[in-house]
């Protein structure tokens, strides 16, 4: 089977006036879906619930995206019976068949690009360029991972002994829960459910609780490519119960879980507890958060390094893993950053996310909302702050927050230490660039980070020393490109499994190995 080689897919320029009239008219074209009913996906079969929540447009927390079916125990068993039957088939397809159904998926995703770049724009309050890429992303793993089989699939390379045809076979494992966050709620759902499935699992999707009808579009996208009923099954819950059912259920042989750190560690010690009836370990992917740095040296550019911060910090309301959530800067250079970094935060614009004009919408929902909030005040006892501190009111609500910076920030503060996931960022201030390293170092972290210096040496040093899964080298650290830049982190940012790289595919196989003699 041959396949073009792989390029990640373009981000979409909305200066260029087809562009924007495009994306507008889309928009306009998902305002008018909204407030539909959303069922369950059980084989194929659409089931409504008596249970329901709502997803609402956390801009507009009066509009309704869509009415939303729960599943309960009964909806649970019914998945778990149609995955496993789904499995036997499955399992068995040529890898090239199962490679084909992402291709073919990725192209109807293409054309419908704008269509769920909008649905982002409305459920999760993504800016434009942020939902476009959300969507780039989805259609990237589905490339890539597509590619990936086709790669293990072909025969392998074992010493070769006199007498012996040795080979080594990859197999599918058997069930998997798939359980994505909110803050990439395509790409990451996408990426998690397509290399479950294209290496022979089925799989339990259960979305992010914000973003459940952007996950029911795309199991409607994967049908409509072919895949056969049964393969992904989708349960939607406002609760934290069917996860825990997909966790814990000794059918299970995987769990693939982003999201934060409390919720991964909870999934891994379930994980670990041996059930009855359980033949084999569960294996646990899991991306669990950071609490990012970037590290300026005295002879960084400041303008460079300052808009580095900025973005990394406030892109999506600092609403990502690989948010910068401190900014260590060299001393001779701390006062200028910061400078340029306020100024620059004074002129984002943060408003409603269907203006082309946002740079910052709002957060996904009251329970983040209420918790940026919280350490916003913690902040207030424990830094100078210099820009934002509190919520911005809107006429039509929303959770809004003040993209905010604190100065003079001891490292082991809490703002220091915790994860956020909101528009707050640290300053402190370093006497040398290995000092800073080792603030940065200084965390239960270690999932991105960036240097910003034009000294060779101490771009060595970061490369060993910063204790991070993904470095960035002059350049914000965010914006991890699928088979550019492999995602994952050390410590308790997770199992560094490395999503969008050539070793991810294997973490949801077998290797078995096959000797006959001749």
């Amino acid at each position: 089977m041959a396949v073009l080689e792989y390029r990640p897919e373009p981000f979409t320029d909305f200066r260029k006036e087809e562009h924007f009239r495009a994306f507008r008219a889309e928009l306009e074209k998902v305002q008018g879906q909204l407030g539909q009913e959303y069922p369950l996906i059980i084989s194929g079969d659409r089931i409504v619930s008596q249970r329901k929540f709502d997803s609402v447009n956390p801009a507009n927390p009066s509009e309704l995206i869509g009415r939303v079916s729960q599943a309960d125990r009964n909806h649970f068993e019914r998945a778990m019976q149609a995955a496993e039957g789904a499995f036997e088939t499955w399992s068995r397809w040529d890898p090239k068949w199962r490679a084909r159904i992402l291709l073919k998926a990725a192209g109807i995703m293409r054309r419908r690009k704008h269509e769920f770049s909008a649905l982002l724009v409305l459920e999760v309050g993504k800016t434009w360029p942020e939902a476009d890429a959300d969507t780039a992303e989805a259609i990237d793993f589905l490339e890539f991972y597509a590619r990936e089989m086709l790669r293990i699939d072909a025969p392998s390379r074992l010493t070769r002994m006199p007498g012996e045809d040795n080979e080594i076979m990859y197999m599918p494992m058997g069930i998997g829960a798939v359980i994505p966050p909110f803050n990439f709620p395509l790409a990451i759902a996408c990426g998690m459910t397509a290399a479950a499935i294209v290496t022979g699992n089925t799989v339990l999707l259960k979305p992010a609780v914000p973003a459940p009808v952007v996950a029911y579009r795309l199991v409607e996208l994967l049908e409509e490519a072919g895949l056969p009923p049964g393969v992904v099954n989708l349960l939607p819950s406002g609760g934290p119960e069917v996860g825990q059912w997909m966790v814990s259920d000794p059918r299970t042989h995987f769990i693939s879980f982003t999201g934060s750190r409390d919720v991964g560690v909870q999934i891994g010690e379930a994980a670990a507890k041996f059930q009855s009836g359980q033949r084999h370990l569960k294996r646990v992917v899991a991306e669990m958060g950071g609490k990012d740095a970037i590290v300026v040296g005295e002879d960084a550019d400041p303008e460079a390094a300052a808009m580095g911060i900025v973005q990394s910090a406030f892109g999506f309301g600092g609403q990502k893993c690989s948010a910068c959530s401190r900014a260590i800067i060299h001393k001779d250079l701390y006062e200028k950053v910061l400078e340029i970094a306020v100024q620059r935060t004074e002129r984002l614009r943060v408003g409603d996310p269907r203006s082309e004009e946002t740079d910052v919408g709002p957060l996904a929902g009251p329970r983040y909302y209420e918790r940026v909030l919280r350490y916003i005040e913690i902040g207030k006892s424990e830094g100078r702050l210099m820009v934002g501190g509190g919520p911005l009111e809107m006429p039509s609500g929303g959770y809004f927050v003040k993209p905010t910076i604190f100065a003079d920030v001891d490292p082991h503060a809490r703002i220091s230490q915790e994860e956020i996931f909101g528009p707050v960022v640290a300053f402190h201030k370093v006497e040398d660039f290995r000092t800073g390293i080792a603030v940065a170092n200084d965390t239960e972290y270690g999932l991105t980070g960036a240097i910003y210096t034009r000294n060779r040496a101490c771009i060595e040093y970061a490369r060993r020393e910063y204790h991070v899964g993904n470095l960035y080298i002059n350049r914000k650290c965010t914006g991890a490109l699928v088979g550019v830049h492999p995602f994952g982190g050390f410590k308790l940012s997770g199992t560094d499994s490395k999503a969008g790289g050539h070793d991810y595919l294997t973490l949801f196989l077998q290797a078995k190995s096959v000797s006959e003699q001749l």
